[in-house]
């Protein structure tokens, strides 16, 4: 289990990306944005996320926004018979809903919400070795609709992924 928590991290980490002509959620409210997320699909190049893809299940997302309007992220991992969790902060980028990791060269961007139910995150690695884009459904609660999941399924292509690249992640029991 040790020798997956590094390969399991650089996944994350590969999925924790954003791109230059994609379009952020008009004057987010950082306040209803805030709180508790389930990862419930991912869409993603990056090949560590390809190969563990099919093991994932649901993960937790806590949002919280630093006083400077700094995005905070702690990601909880339901991992074997324990939770592993990650610290993440994305600065702001000086547009509303766009955010970008310090020292990974990553860009996050809130591309749309409801604030209650669903959020759409794309996120793009600037790597030498491995660019990787992202795309992420994110739900408040742990169940994802139909119609929701066929939503994101629509925007896949239109991020330059495939929905070979795609896992709906199935709950965790977390």
């Amino acid at each position: 289990m040790t020798a997956a928590l590094p390969s399991l991290a650089l996944a994350l980490l590969c999925l924790l990306q954003a791109g230059a002509q994609v379009p952020v959620q008009p004057d987010l409210d950082t306040e209803k944005f805030a709180g508790q997320w389930h990862v419930t699909a991912i869409a993603s190049n990056c090949s560590i996320f390809l190969t563990m893809k099919d093991g994932m299940k649901s993960s937790m997302a806590i949002v919280s926004f630093t006083p400077e309007g700094d995005l905070a992220m702690k990601l909880v991992l339901p991992l074997m018979d324990k939770c592993q969790e990650f610290e993440l902060l994305f600065q702001q980028s000086g547009q509303a809903g766009h955010y970008m990791g310090a020292q990974e060269k990553r860009n996050l961007r809130v591309i749309e919400t409801d604030y209650s139910h669903y959020a759409v995150l794309h996120e793009v690695q600037h790597s030498e070795a491995e660019p990787s884009t992202a795309l992420q459904l994110l739900t408040r609660e742990q169940d994802v609709s139909p119609q929701l999941l066929q939503k994101f399924m629509e925007l896949i292509p239109t991020m330059g992924l495939t929905k070979d690249m795609l896992a709906v992640l199935p709950k965790s029991g977390e």
